[in-house]
């Protein structure tokens, strides 16, 4: 007499409950642990922020962040102003304080604004959304803090610089989601990013040029300020022209404001 589980019916039948009941496990484990994750993704950009403004752990060598469970009081501490500006053609159409944009947001905080579905944004014809936050670094000098994004070796890659009012970077933070280990996922590490520093994004005349990195840099020890180039890393040319790339595009898209901030001074 045949079993009734030696039967195709009973192992489909089996198949089908184990792969509902898995599924619902796991759609349990997510809804369980999405607080914590979202939690944590948010401490994780004020930690970038921060670092960008100079708010960091390092030492002689390494890249620190501040520690997880100080980094939302030291935010609220050092960010005196996040803002959102309304960018299309160029131009800065309306700007928003935090208040403001939570208030039309369901309480969404600028920090948390997505950049890359603003770039996504931007292609379909929409003004794009660019947060600025704004503080002061060790020395008590205001500092503007701005996101960027773009695209490496591999996959995605984006930081967060930190200028004066005249476009002269005070800090840079930059990470990325699957370069080459050794090679390309050095932007994230303390002697590149520190070339950033004091590197001018206009030129003498104003004009918005950005920062290079570039292979065969003439200035190797960095003591040029006013080239627009930082020395590349070694075997990572493609992953260094994401870097130029996406200050360069994303970071341009500021410059009204610093304009409007000049004429304002004047």
């Amino acid at each position: 007499m045949e079993k009734r589980t030696d039967k195709n019916s009973y192992t489909i039948i089996f198949a089908i409950g184990m792969v509902i009941i898995v599924g619902v496990i796991l759609s349990g484990l997510f809804g369980w642990t999405k607080p914590m994750i979202t939690a944590n993704e948010e401490i994780e950009k004020q930690q970038n922020i921060l670092y960008a403004m100079g708010v960091n752990n390092n030492d002689d060598t390494s890249a620190e962040f501040v520690a997880s469970d100080k980094a939302e009081a030291l935010f609220t501490e050092n960010v005196k102003e996040q803002m959102v500006l309304f960018s299309k053609d160029g131009k800065i159409e309306k700007q928003m304080t935090r208040q403001e944009y939570m208030d039309a947001n369901n309480g969404q905080e600028p920090y948390l604004i997505d950049v890359k579905k603003q770039q996504s944004n931007a292609k379909k014809g929409e003004a794009r959304k660019l947060p600025l936050f704004i503080g002061q670094n060790k020395e008590g000098k205001t500092v503007y803090v701005a996101p960027i994004y773009g695209k490496g070796l591999w996959d995605a890659i984006w930081g967060y610089v930190a200028i004066d009012k005249d476009m002269v970077v005070q800090g840079a933070y930059f990470d990325h989601k699957g370069e080459t280990p050794g090679l390309g996922a050095n932007i994230k590490q303390r002697y590149f990013m520190d070339d950033f520093y004091g590197e001018h994004l206009l030129t003498s005349n104003g004009a918005f040029k950005g920062i290079t990195v570039a292979k065969g840099n003439a200035d190797p020890k960095n003591e040029d300020k006013t080239d627009n180039e930082v020395d590349a890393i070694a075997g990572a040319t493609i992953t260094g022209d994401g870097v130029s790339a996406m200050i360069k595009s994303d970071l341009k898209l500021y410059k009204p404001y610093f304009d409007n901030l000049k004429k304002q001074a004047n």
